[in-house]
């Protein structure tokens, strides 16, 4: 069920809410968070509220979207509601301020805040420069940004590090854990060697794989190079070397590794639900993360 309240205030959007809630049955007692959705983008709102909808399954919450209008018009707030197959297991709140309300933002969401559940502030394409200070970001305890659609990725997911917050990450992060995980599962066999190098290839505009080469950086004590081309990592041991390689758009990886047989292993590119979720899983700072970012000042580039 969607509901669209135009020229509407934030009184009479919660006087809807809880009128939804009696007339059908929606309620919030299940809820676990308010995820606030920040995009500036129309055309990237629905497929964000999708992908949160999608989360929220896992993680039932309220979810409140942010969208600016003309902000050179007069001050306005567009509302829609929507619960139901229309909000997955969340009930989605979305806010289209105009004109100097849009310079509000948090004033606007405080009234629709669930009480006594951690809020999490989300910017599926362009972020504060410091999203702990953004008046938004200072509602929430964790704050989740996505350097993947930045004009420059490389150079954004490098500069998270001078922001960094405790209670901040990043997407590009989670769409590298399955690799972690491959990579930490097959340096776990014996014979348990001493890693000397490392080498991350890819698409030059792939923050994921830049962040993962900062996570071997920030764990090794050797050389770690970040190169473009095919999509491989590749470990170098005292004796041996462990590498994976996968099509840019595979879904199938190989695992090489120095005396034994090559293993296939389903190792997809992540959607943005997925990554979403995972984040919303833990709600205290992510200490491998900062030292992931910390490690990217390590990292030749070739």
């Amino acid at each position: 069920m969607i509901l669209d309240l135009p020229s509407t205030t934030t009184v009479q959007v919660s006087k809807k809410l809880v009128e939804v809630r009696k007339t059908g049955g929606a309620v919030t007692l299940g809820r676990v968070l308010t995820l606030v959705v920040c995009t500036r983008d129309t055309g990237n709102a629905e497929a964000a509220i999708e992908a949160a909808n999608e989360a929220s399954r896992e993680h039932p919450c309220r979810v409140i979207v942010l969208l600016r209008g003309d902000e050179q018009s007069e001050p306005r707030l567009d509302a829609q509601i929507r619960v139901g197959g229309d909000a997955g297991a969340s009930e989605v709140v979305v806010l289209r301020l105009y004109g100097p309300l849009a310079d509000h933002e948090s004033s606007v969401v405080i009234p629709f805040l669930l009480p006594d559940t951690p809020v999490v502030a989300w910017w599926p394409l362009e972020a504060p420069e410091i999203p702990a200070k953004d008046p938004v970001g200072k509602l929430a305890i964790r704050r989740i940004t996505d350097a993947t659609g930045a004009p420059d990725p490389t150079a954004t997911i490098k500069g998270r590090l001078a922001s960094y917050t405790a209670g901040d990450t990043d997407l590009a992060w989670s769409r590298v854990t399955y690799w972690r995980a491959l990579l930490a599962s097959a340096l776990d066999q014996p014979p348990h060697e001493k890693i000397t190098s490392a080498v991350v290839s890819g698409l030059k505009t792939e923050p994921a794989l830049d962040i993962l080469a900062g996570w071997l950086a920030a764990k090794i004590d050797g050389p770690v190079i970040r190169r473009t081309g095919e999509l491989t990592v590749e470990l170098k041991l005292e004796t041996r070397s462990i590498s994976i390689s996968r099509p840019q758009e595979g879904t199938t990886a190989t695992l090489i590794r120095t005396g034994q047989p090559d293993s296939l292993v389903s190792l997809g590119r992540r959607e943005t639900r997925d990554c979403l979720a995972e984040e919303l899983r833990r709600l205290d700072p992510d200490e491998i993360y900062e030292e992931a970012l910390a490690g990217l000042e390590k990292v030749t580039y070739e």
